[in-house]
């Protein structure tokens, strides 16, 4: 399994995480709130088929790391952005995906969980990515964000969120070739 992030197809970046478990702990840094803005954005996802989506992320709260300043690229970015939409799928502590709308595009991101025992392997697949520059933005972030929670539920202090960021775009603008 590759740390690394894999464009699928044209629009789509597929990403594998082994993580300490139970299932049940996983999923909860999923869906609550509380537990997902430590690693990803607060707010609603579900319950429920067409459930609510409403994230808030706020990315230079995830660390208490020293960080650079946000990169030239994301600097007319909000410091907190807003993304909504609606569950396409729930299916408790296995899967959840729903949309993500934020501005003119609309993607869809699914969770799957893997129960491996002790461990468990999250499939996470974020699919409709409109550009090349939307896709290596997407594989960065995810990359580190998932850092991130592999982290957070090993009880470490994760690294700045923005100098980790930018390292990962980077790298993925080599690998992708986007």
């Amino acid at each position: 399994m590759s740390e690394y992030g894999e464009l699928i197809d044209d629009r789509t970046v597929r990403f594998e995480r082994t993580l300490p478990g139970p299932i049940e702990r996983v999923w909860s840094y999923i869906v609550e709130s509380d537990k997902r803005a430590r690693w990803l954005c607060a707010g609603d996802i579900g319950p429920g088929n067409d459930g609510p989506v409403d994230m808030h992320f706020h990315n230079a709260t995830l660390s208490r790391a020293e960080d650079i300043a946000r990169p030239e690229k994301y600097k007319d970015m909000p410091e907190e952005l807003f993304f909504t939409g609606k569950v396409t799928r729930w299916e408790p502590p296995h899967a959840v995906s729903h949309i993500w709308d934020f501005e003119d595009e609309s993607s869809e991101v699914c969770y799957e969980l893997e129960d491996l025992g002790d461990k468990v392997r999250l499939v996470l697949t974020h699919r409709r990515l409109e550009s090349s520059d939307t896709i290596l933005s997407v594989s960065g972030g995810w990359h580190t964000h998932l850092n991130i929670l592999v982290d957070v539920l090993e009880g470490r202090e994760p690294p700045a969120f923005w100098e980790a960021h930018t390292r990962f775009e980077a790298e993925y603008e080599e690998r992708l070739g986007v």
